[in-house]
């Protein structure tokens, strides 16, 4: 985890930016960001 400040909520894999609130206004669904993980693993 990385600290950030003004709300910003960020997943990343590696230095890829996998979701970001900042950018969709919003939090993941459930299952969302598993999904979203899953994929890019595979």
């Amino acid at each position: 985890m990385i600290p950030s400040s003004g709300g910003v909520f960020e997943i990343r894999l590696g230095d890829e930016v996998v979701f970001s609130k900042k950018e969709l206004n919003r939090y993941p669904n459930q299952w969302e960001v598993e999904k979203i993980l899953a994929q890019k693993i595979k």
